[in-house]
């Protein structure tokens, strides 16, 4: 029987993840695949249309196929703490030395559905939207895009309607109206760019390279929900991290225990 293109993609996948084919290398040409599979030519160039879809190889002109070249891959720590330095707040230490590489765009606009829920807000309600690229200070590369939406209602005609909200940004300026403390909570979740978003973040346009995204809500201390920031980054440069602790319901059984006992 013939193989199918996911068995063709399933055996050159693995081909690449054992490292048989390296980053720079280049695939044998679609009539040695067919040969080598016994396969027609779609189903060879559909296995690896599949495989320049999960950005394993791309397609460069005159060259062939290539496995492609991947970023190393940062872990960004979550741990459940907010931080703060002279410049403002900041949720995990590996985004402490990125900026914004140009001054907030703001705008008044309608709340994503996605996240209206999460505001308590309806379908359709005006929101103060601040977006930000921030990145490398040295290198101007972007490394994440963060929108921050606020209800209108709460934003206009104060300093969180303005570009430069001053020390401590929106948090501190939140505070001081009256909602203190401040309390956060988030998700993460991942999803396709946009092509903004691609072209905002530097992402190869040839490759579909997801975004992780972390959508944090921020509220007061009666619950109402201020803010909601909506971060988004490579998923293939970065990925999230957090120590796990034993719980008591998961102590060690006697056996265990005993073991330990008898190597101290």
């Amino acid at each position: 029987m013939p193989a199918s293109y996911r068995d063709i993609a399933a055996d050159l996948r693995q081909q690449i993840s054992d490292g048989r084919y390296a980053p720079g290398d280049k695939l044998p040409m679609l009539t040695e695949l067919q040969t080598q599979y016994g396969a027609g030519y779609q189903t060879v160039r559909s296995a690896i249309a599949l495989l320049e879809q999960e950005g394993l190889v791309v397609a460069v002109r005159r060259r062939g196929t290539i496995v492609r070249e991947r970023p190393e891959k940062r872990r960004i720590t979550r741990s459940r703490q907010v931080f703060r330095d002279e410049i403002g707040y900041y949720f995990d230490p590996t985004a402490q030395p990125w900026v914004a590489l140009e001054p907030p765009a703001l705008r008044w606009g309608v709340v994503p559905v996605d996240l209206a829920g999460l505001m308590g807000l309806e379908t359709g309600t005006e929101v103060l939207i601040r977006d930000r690229v921030m990145g490398d200070p040295q290198t101007r590369k972007p490394k994440q895009l963060a929108t921050s939406y606020l209800p209108a209602e709460l934003a206009r005609g104060t300093r969180l309607a303005e570009a430069d909200t001053g020390p401590g940004g929106i948090y501190d300026r939140l505070e001081e109206m009256g909602h203190r403390p401040l309390r956060w909570s988030e998700g993460v979740s991942a999803r396709m760019p946009s092509p903004e978003e691609a072209e905002a973040l530097d992402l190869p346009a040839d490759v579909g390279v997801p975004l992780l995204r972390v959508v944090r809500v921020t509220a007061s201390p009666t619950g109402e929900v201020v803010e909601v920031n909506d971060t988004r980054m490579s998923a293939e440069e970065f990925e999230i991290g957090y120590s796990i602790r034993r719980h008591t319901t998961a102590r060690l059984s006697d056996a265990n225990e005993d073991r330990d006992e008898e190597d101290h």
